[in-house]
């Protein structure tokens, strides 16, 4: 039974590994073949323990980013001063940093994604199916609602008291306004993630970094400091879904629907800018 698994797990990562476009051999391979699309529909890969696997993956790393950056933001509300905390700048260091050590951790198991906006880039840039996107983008919602869930547990006062981490639009902003920083920050991490990700470039360019979750990480820590005055920063529908869902108060769906209308123009922007511009320099191998 467990060579029977085991053979499983080789031949779905073997047959599916072109849908797990982070992380991969296929990206730091200097003999560079382009990669054919993804099928829309992939129905052998419901049988294959891999995509399983994957959808834990993207599961328990969804669950531990917000478990962590929930924590961290509801630290800095009970306390009397910015100063006397890790401040702004420590929660978007928090967000970051969270990013670059999961999608690093996850990167060679489901692509490390971590956010459905992010998922959904890929799927329409065709590096992933439609099944396998919207597994993912479960596993994602689920992850966040029990990581919230349990910073919840510990703090059930402060953390109603002080807005659960949910997102939302703030004074002196308006919904434009909230929508409009969602889809540009979102547009800089999804951007950021076909560029540390793609292939063709780390095949073209030898100062393309391998790590590619440093830039990503690297990302979503500068939208952090840019947009937290404004949304407190969703870029990424998971997250604020999971805020959402255990905070459960009538600011936090006011306005949630930015959280996901954003964040998926902001995505669907920076795949067709990088199918179009970046995809269409021809390759010219430097060996």
């Amino acid at each position: 039974m467990a060579e029977n698994k085991e053979e499983d797990v080789k031949l779905g990562a073997n047959k599916y590994r072109e849908t797990q476009p982070l992380g991969t051999a296929a990206q730091t391979d200097k003999d560079y073949k382009e990669p054919p699309p993804a099928p829309l529909f992939e129905p052998g890969e419901l049988s294959s323990w891999s995509f399983y696997r994957a959808g834990i993956a993207e599961f328990m790393a969804t669950f531990l980013f917000l478990y962590i950056t929930i924590l961290t933001v509801m630290g800095l509300k009970r306390s009397d001063s910015l100063c006397s905390s890790v401040g702004i700048q420590g929660v978007a260091w928090a967000f970051g940093g969270m990013i670059f050590a999961l999608v690093y951790c996850t990167a060679g198991i489901s692509g490390g994604h971590i956010n459905p906006a992010v998922t959904f880039g890929l799927f329409l840039a065709r590096k992933l199916s439609l099944t396998r996107a919207l597994f993912y983008m479960v596993m994602q919602c689920l992850g966040a609602i029990c990581g919230a869930g349990v910073v919840k547990g510990f703090m059930v006062g402060p953390y109603q008291r002080l807005g659960g981490g949910a997102n939302m639009v703030q004074p002196g902003y308006t919904k434009g306004d909230g929508l409009g920083a969602e889809i540009i920050g979102t547009f800089v991490l999804v951007y950021t993630v076909f560029s540390a990700t793609d292939a063709k470039r780390n095949a073209r360019d030898s100062h393309v970094p391998i790590l590619a979750p440093l830039p990503i990480g690297f990302a979503v820590f500068l939208v952090h400091l840019a947009t937290i005055p404004i949304t407190g920063t969703g870029i990424n529908p998971a997250r604020s879904l999971g805020a959402a869902i255990i905070f459960n108060q009538d600011q936090a769906w006011d306005d949630h629907w930015i959280f996901w209308v954003g964040p998926f123009i902001g995505a669907a922007l920076a795949a067709v800018y990088h199918q179009i511009i970046i995809r269409a320099i021809p390759f010219k191998s430097k060996s």
